[in-house]
């Protein structure tokens, strides 16, 4: 597959005089699939999307490349073949907001004006917020499937590690993909467990969190593996320092009455998953709410304050799960609300909070969780075909096959199989 760009999209921004109808910050999954379903209901109208990198990543694929079942090369593809038909790409960053001005300010030291903004920035991955983490990611055991360069590094480990201890962690919520630190954990215990070597190798899993996950219904499925593979579940516990020449982790445990002390354990092998925030353009601007986030409406996305501004995906100051799922049901509500807002007229599509996890509790079996606000089971399939609540071949068969085709040629082209936005005022 070569990486030549189709003609549609251009860095024509200067064409336009810096003035377009919307303006896309952001060219991951949730800027590009809201570009493309605005674009699918009206062409004619200007679209930029703002987005530096010339490549864009499939990152629910990188639990599997850290698991031996993707290959690295499957999850990247040129930023420049995804671009809409009718959208220019702006190939820069945006370095800060001037919602009443309606301006967005580049790194090239020019400005777009706009009718209508949506911010899809994505998050910042804090790998600088765990002392000693940046200087040994990638070597002496320390790895992260939440990086494109280091979940090969991950499968090196599971594949060359005979014995030792094999420590995997979760820092506080909110991050993007809440399961995969522990999706990460899971298919490394089944690689272990194949090949003989489940009783060579301590694993252990600190989480911050008070819980193994957030919904209640899918916490007994979830442990029965914790107990199968022997894990040692350490809530409340949050990775502080890692010292990658002496190969020890350092974290801080929180007691039921408060009480926080400092422990320090050995590893072999040590997968982190970072601290998450917005970012720093964003938290630093007019568009921030609580925590950093772009404050808005949960159910139409739409900033609290600025009402020709909406914001999706990780960036957005929602409840909802951080993940491409989310990201697929939501893309659709804000491409009818802009142009809702673009034709002065009230909002017309909610969003009910969906999300999706595929936990791969093993090679070839995944629970699939899918909620909504609030935790509210959401099963997309009728559970006599899926039981989201049980490990099922068919959910594999869905995140290994189907998800990616979904992805690539699906919600990233604007196509909405099966998440028609919903209308506000009419019954779920």
């Amino acid at each position: 597959m070569t990486d030549t760009a189709p003609s549609a999209p251009s860095l024509s921004s200067a064409v336009r005089g810096l003035t377009y109808d919307v303006v896309v910050v952001g060219g991951g999954a949730a800027g590009l699939s809201t570009a493309a379903s605005i674009l699918k209901r009206r062409g004619g109208i200007t679209v930029a999307i703002i987005e530096p990198s010339t490549s864009h990543f499939y990152q629910p694929g990188w639990t599997l490349v850290g698991g031996g079942v993707f290959k690295q090369s499957q999850t990247r593809r040129s930023e420049s073949r995804l671009i809409p038909a009718g959208a220019d790409w702006v190939q820069a960053a945006a370095t800060g907001f001037e919602p009443e001005a309606n301006l967005v300010h580049l790194s090239t030291g020019s400005s777009i004006r706009y009718s209508v903004l949506v911010v899809a920035t994505g998050l910042t991955l804090n790998w600088d917020g765990i002392e000693g983490l940046s200087e040994t990611l990638g070597r002496n055991g320390v790895t992260s499937n939440y990086r494109y360069d280091l979940a090969p590094y991950t499968w090196q480990m599971v594949q060359t590690l005979g014995r030792g201890n094999a420590v995997f962690t979760q820092p506080p919520m909110p991050i993007k993909c809440a399961g995969a630190p522990q999706k990460a954990m899971y298919l490394a215990c089944d690689a272990w467990r194949r090949r003989g070597l489940a009783d060579n190798i301590n694993v252990s899993f600190h989480t911050a969190t008070p819980g193994l996950f957030g919904v209640k219904e899918f916490v007994p499925p979830l442990m029965e593996y914790i107990h199968r593979y022997h894990i040692d579940l350490c809530l409340k516990s949050n990775l502080k320092k890692v010292d990658g020449k002496n190969r020890i982790a350092t974290f801080e445990n929180v007691a039921e009455d408060g009480s926080k002390t400092t422990t320090e354990t050995e590893f072999d092998m040590l997968h982190v998953v970072p601290p998450q925030c917005a970012p720093e353009v964003i938290r630093n601007s007019p568009l921030a709410g609580d925590g950093g986030w772009v404050s808005v409406d949960p159910a139409t996305l739409r900033h609290t304050k600025f009402e020709n501004v909406f914001a999706l995906g990780d960036v957005a100051g929602t409840s909802n799960a951080k993940t491409a799922a989310a990201v697929r049901v939501q893309a659709p509500v804000v491409a009818v609300n802009v142009l809702a807002t673009l034709d002065h007229k009230p909002m017309a599509a909610d969003y009910d909070g969906y999300g999706a996890c595929p936990l791969t509790v093993e090679r070839g079996k995944i629970v699939l969780a899918e909620f909504a606000y609030g935790g509210k089971l959401d099963p997309t399939l009728p559970t006599w075909l899926l039981n989201g609540r049980k490990p099922t071949h068919m959910a594999w068969f869905l995140k290994e096959w189907v998800m990616p085709v979904l992805y690539w040629d699906g919600m990233l082209k604007g196509r909405e199989l099966m998440v028609a936005p919903h209308k506000i005022g009419t019954p779920r």
